[in-house]
């Protein structure tokens, strides 16, 4: 099984609602989303995917969310704006452009993240 993946940074806000702690309040973090996509074959140069498809897929659904508080985004006006549902979001996103789509996983720092994939 082959395995590629790609990792951007953005950055923007949030807050947890009613969590009981520090992160209910309004912060910010240089976040990480990291695309990763398996497959059996390779296509005629040697490649599963270009690394350019993925970026590119991956950049339009940070767009929405790069220097924003992500709490007023409309899918997060009813969700909690956790690693989690991030990486879910993301998921949701990526999966119809992108064929072998396993997991997304988000980082809040470089030591804490969540994952989102289909088993």
């Amino acid at each position: 099984m082959y395995r590629v993946s790609v990792r951007y940074h953005f950055d923007a806000a949030h807050f947890l609602r009613s969590y009981p702690g520090k992160c209910s309040q309004l912060h910010g973090h240089r976040w990480v989303a990291e695309v990763m996509v398996k497959g059996e074959e390779l296509d005629e140069l040697g490649m599963l995917v270009d690394f350019g498809l993925i970026k590119t897929e991956l950049n339009k659904a940070l767009t929405e969310l790069d220097h924003r508080l992500i709490n007023e985004h409309a899918y997060f006006q009813s969700v909690n704006p956790t690693a989690e549902n991030l990486a879910r979001y993301l998921f949701e996103q990526l999966r119809a452009a992108s064929p072998g789509l396993e997991r997304v996983s988000v980082y809040e720092t470089p030591d804490a993240w969540a994952e989102f994939g289909e088993d």
